[in-house]
């Protein structure tokens, strides 16, 4: 099977289970703000996720001295909150509405990380290279770090931290999930891109350094100034 192939499946199969662990999330009795799954907001989402998607991960080519159009994951999370941010200020929305993203966001970049490893080098989604015994060798006879296991790990671990704190009723962890999920999002990406090939844009740091930072500042501020979470006996997560 070619890379691309593969890349769709895993992507489809990141769809599909950020679908499940929403519908698992339902099925525990959580209940997420109404205005999360309005048309408007949703529309909001998907533009935004898609203009950062292409913005940045374009963008990223050019720095790093390739032609082309990319999508990035963290393009498309970037763009998806300032989109929402926007929306909800225009529309009058104080409510913090993102709690239902949480566990979704992480499986789906759990499996769809796996995509891009499958990719192999067409995807520029690969590290540096490194003798450590786990490099990878995506078809250029060169070991690489296969970063793309690594991100795909870290989330994954975060999603199953989620998950014992949904069982358990952890209402700090449900309520503010997911600006937890970004800043471990955002930490964790700030590591791998330093083993990754990407031309710098400041000293050291590529694009994604910095657009990392930024989303780690934004969960830090949010996290920072979020309300005392309520008991989930009261069944209403912010």
């Amino acid at each position: 099977m070619s890379g691309a192939f593969l890349h769709t499946v895993f992507d489809i199969a990141a769809w599909l289970a950020a679908a499940v662990v929403v519908y698992w999330l339902s099925r525990r009795g959580l209940r997420f703000p109404a205005q999360s799954f309005e048309l408007p907001y949703v529309a909001a989402l998907v533009f935004g996720a898609g203009i950062g998607a292409y913005l940045f991960g374009s963008a990223n080519l050019w720095l790093s001295g390739q032609s082309g159009v990319a999508r990035s994951v963290e393009g498309a999370l970037a763009g998806g909150i300032v989109a929402v941010e926007l929306y909800k200020w225009t529309s009058g929305i104080a409510l913090r509405t993102g709690a239902r993203f949480a566990l979704p966001l992480a499986v789906g970049i759990a499996i769809g990380r796996l995509g891009c490893y499958f990719a192999g080098l067409d995807d520029f989604t690969y590290g540096t290279p490194t003798a450590l015994p786990w490099g990878h060798d995506f078809g250029d006879g060169i070991l690489r770090h296969p970063v793309q296991l690594y991100e795909s790990a870290a989330m994954g671990a975060f999603a199953l931290l989620y998950v014992l704190a949904v069982l358990n009723q952890n209402a700090f962890m449900i309520t503010n999930g997911f600006y937890l999920a970004l800043a471990y999002y955002g930490a964790q990406r700030f590591l791998w891109e330093f083993l990754k090939p990407y031309g710098t844009l400041i000293g050291p740091f590529t694009l994604f350094h910095l657009l990392s930072l930024s989303i780690l500042l934004y969960a830090a501020v949010m996290l920072a100034t979020a309300p005392k979470a309520r008991p989930l006996h009261e069944r209403a997560v912010a």
